[in-house]
């Protein structure tokens, strides 16, 4: 099988394609522009630790060009479309760049599968589509009557592009939905990294609001089984929908002790109020997942942050600025 990974040199895409590898899976092409909005010398290392068993492209999804070039060479016969840009509080600062990124380059990828006649189309979306949602744990079936920023926005869009290509051209397209992914090699605008480097370094930590919000974290490993597992999921709808949760909701306050406790130091709380475009809880109904495409996630945050704080240190050894 020739598969396509988009934002393969990242957090995410990186461990999906060591997995492919693993299970020797077929050719894999990884696309990336490796843009600066966190230091790229860290998607190098991740590209550099694949090896040449990977077909790397450098360059954007949102270039035509590029990626008609890419998918008529690589005759791929899955996408597993990862590349995005992320985050929500940046996204309300840079909407045009969030819309350009994530609706236009996801248009190009699935116009470029149609083209070429590319029959699986694995996609991630995110558990920001819900909003402040009432209804917890979030399901797949629950109504999404507004999305409350422009990331959200655009991965709503992205659901919506793969349900027009499912029906208009016959392709099997899988949403994915993930819930507040962590692990090695995350990006380090996120919570678990910001924190881990601060209070590593002996400097506060911004905490907005009470500490009372909750999220449902995902240890990257399970995420990477969810992926895999849709991409081997023929049944069911032409176009379906997954949450991809870890089914453990962690209060703000519990996930800095448990940081505390990984570092064996205390955090120095700066307190803030609470940022417009955050979600007061994310908890993933993962009922379906299980079921259909056989999604069991393990790893709890007691397991998984110790993990990511040993790849922090250990980056830092080497010289390699996690920021």
């Amino acid at each position: 099988m020739n598969i396509l990974v988009t934002g393969g040199a990242g957090f995410i895409g990186s461990h999906t394609v060591e997995r492919l590898l693993r299970d020797e899976a077929g050719q894999i092409t990884i696309i990336d522009n490796l843009n600066d909005y966190y230091n790229p010398a860290i998607k190098r290392e991740n590209l550099k630790a694949l090896g040449s068993r990977v077909k790397f492209r450098q360059g954007d999804i949102t270039d035509q060009l590029f990626v008609a070039e890419t998918f008529d060479v690589g005759q791929f016969d899955a996408v597993i479309h990862l590349a995005a840009r992320a985050g929500v509080r940046p996204s309300i600062e840079q909407p045009e760049l969030y819309i350009d990124t994530n609706i236009k380059g996801t248009f190009r990828l699935l116009e470029a599968a149609r083209r070429t006649g590319v029959k699986h189309f694995v996609s991630a979306s995110s558990s920001s589509v819900y909003g402040v949602n009432k209804k917890v744990p979030f399901a797949e079936t629950d109504p999404i009557l507004q999305t409350i920023s422009p990331y959200a926005m655009t991965k709503m869009a992205g659901e919506q592009m793969c349900s027009n290509y499912s029906h208009l051209y016959g392709i099997k397209t899988v949403s994915l939905r993930f819930f507040t992914v962590y692990g090695p090699r995350q990006r380090p605008d996120l919570a678990i990294s910001k924190f881990t480097r601060l209070i590593e370094d002996g400097k506060p930590i911004d905490k907005f609001g009470d500490g009372t919000t909750r999220r449902d974290y995902t240890y990257i490993d399970d995420i990477v089984d969810g992926i895999i597992g849709a991409l081997n999921y023929n049944t069911g709808p032409i176009c379906d929908i997954f949450n991809l949760g870890g089914s453990q909701n962690v209060s703000l306050n519990d996930l800095i002790a448990t940081i505390e406790q990984a570092l064996g130091k205390k955090a120095a709380i700066n307190q803030l109020p609470e940022q417009p475009g955050d979600v007061p809880i994310t908890s993933a109904d993962v009922s379906k997942a299980k079921a259909l495409i056989g999604f069991k996630p393990t790893t709890t945050i007691a397991q998984g942050v110790p993990k990511y704080v040993e790849w922090f240190r250990d980056m830092r050894a080497r010289g390699i600025t996690v920021c």
